[in-house]
């Protein structure tokens, strides 16, 4: 164990995760650090697909944009257009095919719940090397539009099953506690949140290789959702990065050690077979003795 002392490094966080009553239309994912960047549509690839009501994958796979980057670059580029003469024509055209495009998302959206399929989230993301977050949610929506979807909040179903998790590559013996969590919601909906606490962690072969990455703690909580509460729910993934850093190294055995054990096992296998034969010495002598002084009467 040493202290970590990386500065400057990006923090790759590997997702895999599938929402059966959630459609990929909906869904978006988000970033915060501790320096306040806020990052809505990241620069590594994150993909959705669409999976039916068993978890088979539908049709083929499209990036996932954020929405609500869409709704700001639409906003100001409506407001580019005032500045024109005819700008009152334009942007009441713009209105109409924003509207129309707003039905038939939510149209296709209710359909998919009605059907019940979901969406499987995975990729990569890039985020800076300090404490943050991310989280997975219906967030990118208009309210409005996800209001004419779900009706109340507490519609959104966010149960999920985390196929995978991740802060790096993968070591012989790491055991990432988050693979395989599966968590469905019956009948209150809110908000879940892992905490999440990494280590990072050097790992190096015999050969001299190493290989950086990282390990983790987690604790959950699910906080239910109130009938006051406005707020939508969601998965969240509070992270932070312990100041410790972890080195597992692989050594080969000495031969020294080798015969060290050799010679326990063998030890151990001599007494052993010494106590059985003085077991079964014992065990004939009590009944040969018997048979000895029935022949002599």
């Amino acid at each position: 164990m040493s202290v970590d002392l990386k500065r400057g490094e990006t923090l790759p966080i590997h997702i895999n995760v599938t929402f059966p009553s959630l459609p990929c239309e909906v869904l978006s994912v988000d970033a915060i650090d501790l320096s306040g960047k806020h990052e809505v549509d990241l620069d590594t690839n994150i993909w959705k697909l669409h999976v039916d009501s068993e978890g088979h994958i539908l049709g083929t796979s499209e990036f996932l944009t954020d929405l609500v980057e869409k709704e700001h670059s639409t906003q100001e580029h409506d407001g580019d257009k005032d500045h024109h003469e005819d700008s009152s024509h334009k942007k009441h055209d713009q209105g109409v095919s924003f509207d129309t495009d707003a039905k038939k998302m939510i149209e296709n959206t209710k359909q998919a719940i009605e059907k019940g399929q979901g969406c499987r989230v995975f990729g990569v993301l890039d985020v800076q090397r300090v404490a943050g977050n991310f989280h997975i949610s219906v967030h990118g929506l208009n309210i409005l539009v996800a209001q004419q979807i779900f009706g109340v909040s507490s519609n959104v179903n966010v149960s999920h099953v985390i196929h995978d998790l991740s802060f790096g590559p993968k070591y012989p013996g790491i055991q990432n506690p988050l693979d395989g969590t599966t968590r469905i919601l019956h009948e209150a909906s809110g908000t879940f949140k892992y905490y999440i606490k990494i280590v990072p962690t050097e790992y190096r072969y015999l050969n001299k290789d190493v290989l950086p990455t990282n390990q983790f703690s987690v604790a959950e909580y699910f906080v239910p959702l109130k009938d006051a509460d406005r707020s939508w729910p969601a998965i969240f993934f509070l992270y932070d990065l312990s100041p410790i850093a972890v080195t597992i190294k692989e050594e080969r055995r000495s031969f020294l050690h080798f015969i060290t054990r050799l010679c326990a096992v063998l030890g151990g296998t001599f007494a052993l077979t010494g106590m059985l034969d003085r077991w079964m010495f014992r065990f004939l002598e009590s009944f040969a003795k018997p048979k000895a002084r029935s022949t002599m009467r």
